[in-house]
């Protein structure tokens, strides 16, 4: 079903990619996306993408926008106006594709000290989805109580692990595999892989 509302966070985990084609996968197919990067997440994409990031609105839309028949927001992380940031908005839920430990911690106590910590606890406190991508290793212990107490309110944890059973030939390959399981979370139809038994 084309016309949904999405909310997208990406964040200053390693692992940039995999947000920005999650936005181009949802504008591909006709989504909204209220999109927000930390500070920390553009950062990793001048140093994993090789972006320039001086004007960040003209490069949100050279990179993610496209072509594509879905409508992309961007929005600042001071920007409250955001209408995601009320739980009168509805919308059809949030991920945050790659997930710091420190978004998480921030997310787990309610702190909303900026945007993306207050989307994602409007979804919370009104029931709905929530998609944490988690792109960290080791995990220490605060790191697991964090996600394991937003696990318990029913954020669904969906740490960017890729699959080999495909048999993966390019990284390209490995990038689909994690972002269609993001998808797949999200219940928003792709054919990103090769699902096991087809």
């Amino acid at each position: 079903m084309n016309g949904q509302k999405w909310v997208v966070g990406i964040t200053g985990a390693s692992g940039a990619i995999y947000g920005v084609r999650v936005v181009q996968e949802l504008l591909r197919a006709g989504h909204l996306v209220h999109l927000m990067v930390t500070e920390a997440g553009w950062q990793v994409f001048r140093d994993e993408l090789d972006w320039q990031t001086d004007d960040r609105e003209a490069l949100v839309r050279q990179h993610m926008q496209q072509d594509f028949p879905g409508t992309l927001h961007y929005w600042g992380l001071r920007d409250f106006s955001c209408p995601a940031a009320s739980g009168s908005y509805r919308c059809d839920g949030m991920i945050v594709v790659p997930c710091s430990m420190g978004t998480v911690s921030g997310i787990a106590h309610g702190a909303s000290g900026n945007l993306l910590e207050r989307v994602a606890d409007v979804m919370i406190k009104e029931g709905r989805r929530l998609v944490i991508v988690p792109r960290e290793t080791p995990l220490n212990a605060i790191h697991l109580e964090n996600m394991l107490k937003l696990s318990r309110l029913g954020v669904k944890i969906m740490p960017a692990m890729p699959g080999y059973y495909q048999k993966p030939q390019t990284m390209e390959d490995l990038i689909n595999f994690v972002v269609g399981k993001a998808l797949d979370a999200l219940d928003v139809p792709h054919s990103l892989f090769r699902r096991w038994g087809e």
